[in-house]
């Protein structure tokens, strides 16, 4: 009988055991999701708050910088140009408000400043009227170098 009781009492603390590994496995993972999805629901809201709202790079005056575009350059290289000017805060946010807008953008150079939202430089950079120099096409540009 001894042995029968032991052998049960091995059985009920496997099962345990199994038990409690099974449920702490299942917290890691919830954990884990949960906060994989806040960090993708943080990065939509910064994105679309970008997008639809009106939220310059700097308050205040700000200050200008003068920004190239060249003829034939694509969409994504502009963006990152006015990201690494610390024109605008994130280059995906502003290419996806170009895209959703349909803005055409010219070729040339635009004076822009910090303070601006994404409608403000959109408007100047889409208006060749506004440009301060003449353009030049991306080959131009790499024939000089």
């Amino acid at each position: 009988m001894k042995g029968k009781n032991s052998s049960f009492v091995m059985k009920l603390i496997t099962r345990f055991s199994l038990a409690i590994l099974i449920v702490g496995i299942n917290v890691i993972f919830y954990v884990f999701a949960y906060n994989e999805i806040s960090k993708l629901a943080e990065k939509s809201y910064d994105i679309s708050y970008r997008v639809f709202g009106e939220e310059p790079m700097t308050t205040g005056k700000g200050r200008d910088v003068k920004v190239t575009i060249l003829k034939g350059e694509s969409t994504m290289n502009i963006a990152s140009k006015l990201e690494d000017a610390k024109i605008i805060p994130d280059k995906y946010s502003f290419y996806l408000k170009l895209k959703l807008n349909e803005y055409e953008i010219m070729p040339g150079t635009f004076v822009l400043n910090t303070s601006m939202n994404y409608n403000e430089i959109l408007e100047i950079i889409s208006s060749y009227s506004q440009s301060v120099d003449k353009e030049q096409s991306v080959e131009e540009v790499e024939a000089q170098i």
